[in-house]
């Protein structure tokens, strides 16, 4: 992120720019691999870079990285924009609390640390003492902490880790008490809760892959295990599997007092099925909730005899809903708190009350509720951002988190009875916020809605289309950009540089609609909406082309990687990280198959005509090469390849009807609990570790 903005700051400062180079790219060797699709070859000749473990594949990456750093080296106010990095970065940060049985647990990074550390309180009027510290954990800082989960009794603590940037994990558990490791250790997990119950807890695991093939092997059947305390793996209880479908996940959660078990299932990116099973009767089978995949549906609490969920099931912009243990079926379901026209983004449960977050327009608004689903009053928050709750459904304390751009992490703590409010964590960034402001200012789209773009900078600028700006942009699998904080952003603002992040649809800031009409064959309203918020930032005299960067990763990395080839005349630089740009051979890989909802699938001749079609018509997906002059050109054979396919497809394309076909109103906004498979804005946040998505609100912060 670093290098990021050192590069930002180079491209788009002119008087600081280094002079143009020549640069002698490293030029990968070209195979012979073809491919037949529906009858038609295509030519792949990169295919050998697929594979990690080829050593000419390190020998060309080693290559560019000397490129890129003898470049870096030549900066003339690198160390002094490094100093100022440190000074920025370098203070505490912390996560919001989350309690059991009277202990208080909490992340904290003291600033520069590469990770945050778990820390917990005793009782009250306890120190603080360290329980985890993952950086401890290896010496080169590549182990990892991703989840953690505190037993009901708060007497342990299980924890994943995972290993050199990969998505696989481990699960370890240690006794809270001595802070001592266990000698429970459980492997080949992804995508995995922790749910307790008793002496042991439940997890999601697939089976081994074949060795040397750990990274690149297929995932499939994936299951759900019940572990019991003080036991080797192999001996875990098998709970589910579906021998059918092999590409579904499968997740496990329990509530607080674990009288449920509730059996998730997804196989893409949106939707769940739903069941759940009576923890308290023995040998009680799985009852089903909801069978299908075309909704989403999360556990929030237990009330009573009554189960809360969150669900966009029948209302695109979500609501809360109670269920009957004994009749969990949709025709039985009664709301609680029914659909608006913003957003039900959670629901917290917390002090005999229900806090309940909207997304309005980006933003978080919050209100509490009583059980009932009768509203009281209103949350004030301090300006546009985002907002976060903890605490337990019995006691009156709980934790507020707030964040917004220019708006560090602050930690309150309120009591549900008084109303009292007090700063428990306060920001101790070394920056002042009040010299800067954010805007939402609004561009048109193509099918003629308005849309936001957050826009932060200095306050005085002057909008002579001179500035500096950076456009951030993702716009898929339902995620919302929201306003973060992170102080990597600053040096740019402070500056005179213009941070911004453009609101498109693929998101899932204003429904079901929004979301879908930026997938799949629409998926090109994504990049046309990115090009409209650029054109409104430059009719606005925020800045001009020459001085106008974008950003994005993963899914935003094809964004901005199809926007540079699209309208090369609109940019004129790119931060295009790890992104998804085969969009023929993507689903061959990791979950890649689980993405197919999003951007379709080459085993589909209408839906590869969608892919091809943007390939060759639009260059969305179109693989490119940097010559020696640094400019951009197609592969010349690869589009001669595939026009024929492509002509041949484009009519049934245009005729394929899909189950997630894009309807014709335009409903509010879609899901709050979302299974983030592709990353979000990075942020300074000191987070709780990363959380699985199906019931984001009814449990505690760190599971």
């Amino acid at each position: 992120m670093k290098l990021l903005f050192t590069l930002f700051l180079v491209l788009l400062n002119a008087d600081t720019t280094l002079p143009a180079a020549d640069f002698d790219y490293p030029q990968p060797e070209k195979s012979n691999q073809t491919d037949s699709y529906f009858g038609t070859d295509v030519a792949d000749p990169y295919r050998w870079m697929e594979n990690e473990s080829d050593p000419r594949l390190a020998g060309w990456i080693e290559k560019e990285n000397q490129i890129t750093q003898a470049y870096l080296e030549k900066i003339p106010f690198r160390e002094s924009l490094k100093k100022r990095l440190t000074e920025l970065v370098d203070y505490p940060k912390y996560s919001i609390p989350w309690t059991k049985q009277g202990k208080r647990f909490y992340f904290k990074n003291s600033g520069l640390q590469n990770q945050s550390v778990l820390y917990v309180v005793d009782a009250p009027g306890k120190q603080p003492r360290i329980l985890l510290d993952p950086n401890t954990l290896s010496e080169d800082g590549t182990v990892s902490l991703q989840t953690t989960s505190v037993s009901r009794d708060g007497k342990y603590l299980a924890y994943a880790l995972a290993r050199s940037g990969s998505d696989w994990n481990e699960i370890y558990v240690m006794t809270i008490e001595d802070a001592k490791t266990n000698s429970d250790v459980l492997k080949w997990i992804k995508f995995s809760p922790i749910a307790w119950e008793e002496d042991g807890f439940y997890y999601s695991r697939y089976d081994a892959p074949p060795k040397g093939k750990e990274l690149s092997a297929k995932n499939e059947f994936h299951k759900v295990y019940y572990h019991k305390l003080g036991t080797p793996q192999e001996d875990d209880r098998l709970v589910y599997e579906d021998r059918e479908h092999p590409q579904r996940t499968h997740r496990a959660y329990t509530d607080r007092e674990e009288k449920y078990l509730f059996l998730a299932s997804s196989d893409s990116t949106y939707g769940n099925s739903l069941a759940l099973k009576d923890l308290c009767k023995e040998n009680a089978p799985f009852q089903t909730i909801v069978d299908t995949f075309d909704s989403e549906l999360g556990f929030v609490a237990v009330v009573g005899d009554k189960i809360l969920l969150q669900t966009d099931r029948d209302a695109p912009n979500q609501r809360l809903v109670a269920i009957d243990p004994n009749r969990p079926t949709p025709e039985h379901w009664t709301d609680v708190i029914p659909q608006s026209d913003a957003l039900l983004l959670g629901v917290w449960p917390l002090g005999g009350k229900l806090i309940v977050v909207y997304l309005k327009d980006a933003a978080h608004d919050a209100y509490i509720y009583d059980e009932n689903g009768k509203r009281e009053r209103k949350i004030e928050l301090p300006t546009l951002g985002v907002c976060g709750f903890s605490g337990e459904q019995d006691q009156d304390v709980y934790f507020q988190s707030f964040t917004s751009f220019t708006y560090p992490t602050v930690i309150y703590q309120c009591d549900m009875k008084t109303g009292e409010t007090t700063e428990l964590f306060p920001s101790e960034a070394k920056f002042d916020p009040a010299g800067f402001e954010t805007k939402r200012i609004w561009y048109t789209n193509n099918s003629g809605q308005k849309a936001p773009i957050f826009v932060v900078h200095k306050k005085g600028l002057t909008l002579d289309g001179n500035n500096p700006t950076l456009l951030y942009g993702y716009g898929g699998f339902n995620i919302n950009m929201t306003p973060s904080f992170s102080a990597l952003r600053l040096p740019f603002m402070e500056s005179g540089g213009v941070y911004a992040v453009a609101i498109l649809r693929g998101g899932g800031e204003y429904g079901e609609t929004w979301y879908k009409s930026g997938t799949l064959e629409q998926k090109k309203n994504v990049l046309d909406d990115f090009a409209a918020a650029a054109e409104e930032l430059i009719e606005e005299k925020y800045t001009k082309p020459q001085k106008l960067a974008i950003q994005g990763g993963s899914n935003g990395g094809l964004l901005v990687g199809a926007a540079l080839t699209q309208r090369p005349e609109l940019y004129s630089a790119v931060a295009c990280s790890a992104p998804l740009l085969d969009m023929v051979r993507y689903e061959r890989f990791s979950l890649g198959r689980t993405w197919n909802d999003e951007y379709g699938t080459a085993d589909d001749a209408d839906e590869l005509g969608w892919l091809l079609t943007g390939m060759l018509e639009l260059c969305e997906y179109a693989p490119v090469e940097i010559d020696a002059s640094g400019g951009l050109s197609a592969i010349a054979d690869l589009r001669g390849a595939l026009e024929p396919l492509a002509a041949e497809l484009r009519e049934r394309s245009s005729r394929h009807a899909r189950r997630h076909r894009l309807p014709p109103a335009t409903p509010p906004p879609a899901r709050a609990t979302t299974i983030e498979a592709l990353p979000t804005p990075e942020t300074d946040a000191a987070p709780s570790v990363h959380t699985e998505a199906l019931p984001a609100h009814g449990l505690d912060p760190e599971d």
